[in-house]
């Protein structure tokens, strides 16, 4: 076997591979488990953007564990950077690229070469995050600030779903991710346009699904409610104190406590499985709320 040396992929417009931290996905090293047991992940190939957010990083860290090599994307370089040398810190195989999720040719292109650089690519998730006007009645709400989350998360969920879907589809398997949350199915008010988008995220999962499940591609969203450990410590919407909000919230959830980051993570690495080879198509909450 030859030894692994650093190196960069070759250098395209509107985005950039950084480095590699850990051996190649071609070494046996990086199937072996922290934890000394059976994993998920084994051998499977992820990409996920918006990995430096809450999130993005609790789903890469849980992902690498479960021994996945993964490939870590998003808009600014430091805080993917600082999940990557977790990842590699605990003994996991990772690269990073900057890539804005945003722009359809830079996506297009870090798949590309990440599809070149492996086998197969086998989970693509998307949990970038975005500004959103809330607070606001709708009747009061200006059109900028109602379509701005709408276009925004539709369409950065959209190009990394179909660019992943395009080489999976080649190879008859893969997984494809998404996030939403609750005001999706919950009447919530003041949500402005990002109840919509959540709404949104989950209608193009089930079309995707539709299309992509006979080609053996899934297609799953986690919907989480508010996760417990993102609750703000002085949350600017609705204007309460950071215990009262999340007592609030706690209180429309059936098991009375909000997910936490862990919860998500090890809901996505399952599902990402083939354990959950039987799903797709679904809207899965995390234990929060009911669909």
């Amino acid at each position: 076997m030859r030894p692994w040396r650093a190196g960069r992929l070759k250098a395209l417009p509107l985005w950039q591979i950084i480095f590699l931290y850990s051996p190649s996905v071609h070494s046996s090293n990086w199937l072996a488990s922290p934890r000394g047991t059976e994993v998920l992940l084994k051998k499977k190939n992820a990409v996920i953007y918006g990995a430096g957010g809450a999130v993005g990083g609790a789903v890469a860290r849980t992902f690498a564990r479960e021994g996945a090599n993964v490939f870590l994307a998003g808009r600014r370089l430091e805080s993917i950077d600082t999940v990557a040398k977790e990842i590699a810190a605990d003994g996991g195989v990772v690269e990073i690229a900057q890539v804005d999720a945003l722009d359809e040719n830079a996506v297009e292109q870090h798949i590309d070469a990440v599809a070149k650089k492996v086998d197969r690519i086998d989970v693509v998730f998307n949990a970038i995050g975005f500004d959103s006007h809330q607070g606001t009645p709708l009747l009061e709400l200006a059109l900028e600030d109602f379509s701005f989350p709408i276009g925004t998360w539709t369409r950065a969920q959209f190009l990394t779903a179909r660019s992943a879907a395009r080489r999976m589809v080649t190879k008859r398997s893969g997984v494809i991710l998404m996030l939403s949350a609750s005001p999706a199915r919950m009447a919530i008010p003041l949500t402005g346009g990002f109840g919509v988008a959540c709404a949104a995220i989950e209608g193009l999962s089930r079309t995707l699904a539709g299309e992509l499940s006979p080609q053996g591609v899934r297609v799953v969203c986690l919907r989480p409610h508010r996760i417990g450990d993102t609750v703000p410590m002085d949350p600017e919407f609705p204007k309460m104190e950071r215990e009262s909000f999340r007592k609030l919230l706690e209180g429309w959830t059936l098991l009375k406590r909000l997910p936490t980051l862990a919860d998500v993570a090890d809901t996505a690495a399952f599902l990402a499985s083939d354990r959950a080879g039987a799903i797709t198509g679904a809207n899965l909450t995390c234990g929060s709320s009911v669909d």
